[in-house]
């Protein structure tokens, strides 16, 4: 039953918005025709038979009100009455309109009827007896007791009359009067005037129905052109995001390939600082133990002094080159897991600088591109490079991990901190512009307690 139910609350919700009214609203306004309808009819058909009720009592009262006594104090109707009354309701109109014929006391007994074997019996009172005895007229078509049957068997439409008689003087109703008058007639212009007022309320109703409909079915057309329009729209912005996707992954590929280009250039200048002015300023030095200037003279021991204080001097010149060289010149890093170049840079940096640093890493992380692997390799470099020169080289840590899909790798110390507004020459400028280049995210944490640098890259993206 429950899965009828949600199968018809499907197949409804698929329903278009006009058709699903079309549906609704029709029976709904069926269902109001059909109340309004009863209810028109039923006022029609009491006021109608009221009025013709009122009518005919009025004239049967007209007829038969001279011919009877005082019936305050008569308990029964003398002979001559009755005769009077048997002629009057047996002969003419009036006679051929009235089947039946009663004369109610208060107390319920028969003072006449055209049916004489009812005279003088006592029934109970039924309700419109009471309202008649009440001084109101009352009347129903074909509606019979166990006392009129011979009523019933008439084969015509019957209306009967409840009139109650009053004394003229006082207005008091003394009687009530019963009869039963032919509604052939009757009938047929009821069941007219029913029929007309089920025709107009009806035609009431389909009008309303129709014009509703109308506007619906506007609205549903309107509805329906914007639905379109906004699937067009949809459609084409979906298109210009695809676009905006692939321009964007386009610049990210260009990033990716400058940054390459930079690596090698740097690598370029690296070697070459390394094989020309390294190589020249080592040859010089060597020159310096010639026996020129080494010779016996009166300038001996000025010169030795003077070159002791040259090859110093070109020895540290010498180490900054190479330390520069060092610092320009990538490992192989292209072949080399994420894990393994965390690892290479964290040596290099305790090697060169004879600090410690604290490396966390979990037990996997994904593949990177060679762009990605190369950002990572600078930022730890740099993020290590500052923490020795402007954190004191306190509790230095590198971590790296996966979170929410991406990603992240931090450098850390315990230092005094720095204001990133203020510092320059810390490379965290050229950091960010190398991260963010290849769709990545670069946050700078500072403070009195430490510095923390982190870096964060799409997994998805970078495959």
């Amino acid at each position: 039953m429950i899965r009828i139910l949600q199968n018809l609350a499907r197949r409804w919700s698929e329903l278009s918005l006009a058709l699903q009214f079309l549906v609704a609203g029709g029976f709904g306004l069926l269902a109001v025709m059909l109340v309004v309808g009863a209810w028109v009819t039923s006022q029609i058909r009491d006021g109608v038979t009221r009025n013709s009720a009122a009518t005919t009592a009025l004239y049967v009262d007209s007829v038969i009100a001279p011919l009877l006594p005082d019936l305050r104090k008569s308990k029964e109707l003398s002979e001559s009455v009755k005769q009077a009354l048997d002629e009057t309701l047996g002969q003419g109109a009036l006679g051929k309109r009235l089947v039946s014929f009663r004369l109610w006391r208060r107390d319920g007994t028969v003072l006449y009827a055209k049916d004489a074997t009812l005279i003088g019996r006592r029934f109970d009172l039924t309700d419109d007896l009471r309202s008649a005895f009440q001084g109101n007229v009352t009347a129903q078509i074909d509606t019979f007791d166990e006392t009129e049957s011979k009523e019933q068997a008439a084969g015509v439409p019957l209306l009967e009359i409840y009139n109650p008689v009053r004394e003229p003087w006082s207005g008091e109703v003394v009687a009530v009067t019963e009869f039963f008058e032919v509604a052939t007639d009757f009938k047929a212009t009821l069941a007219s005037a029913l029929l007309s007022s089920w025709l107009i309320v009806a035609g009431t109703t389909l009008t309303a129905f129709l014009l509703l409909s109308s506007i619906v079915l506007r609205a549903s057309r309107t509805i329906d052109d914007q639905r379109g329009a906004l699937r067009r729209q949809v459609s084409e912005l979906q298109g210009l995001v695809t676009q905006n996707s692939a321009l964007r992954q386009r610049v990210q590929r260009a990033s990716r390939r400058a940054t390459a280009l930079n690596e090698r250039y740097l690598r370029r200048i690296g070697a070459d600082l390394h094989d020309g002015p390294a190589q020249l300023v080592a040859l010089a030095a060597l020159r310096m133990d010639s026996p020129v200037f080494s010779g016996d003279g009166h300038w001996s021991e000025n010169r030795a002094t003077e070159v002791a204080m040259i090859r110093k001097t070109l020895e540290d010149a010498m180490r900054e080159i190479r330390g520069i060289c060092t610092g320009l010149v990538l490992p192989q890093i292209e072949t080399a897991a994420a894990p393994d170049i965390l690892r290479m840079a964290v040596d290099e940096h305790q090697r060169r600088t004879g600090t410690s640093v604290v490396l966390t890493l979990p037990r996997h992380l994904p593949e990177l591109g060679t762009s990605e692997k190369i950002s990572i390799y600078r930022f730890v470099q740099e993020g290590l490079n500052n923490a020795y020169r402007h954190g004191r080289a306190k509790d230095q840590a590198v971590r790296a991990g996966m979170k929410n899909g991406r990603l992240f790798v931090e450098v850390s110390d315990s230092g005094p901190g720095f204001d990133p507004a203020r510092v320059d020459g810390l490379g965290l400028a050229g950091l960010r512009e190398r991260v963010e280049s290849i769709g990545g995210q670069f946050e700078t944490l500072t403070g009195a307690q430490g510095t923390r640098l982190v870096i964060s890259l799409s997994v998805e993206e970078q495959a």
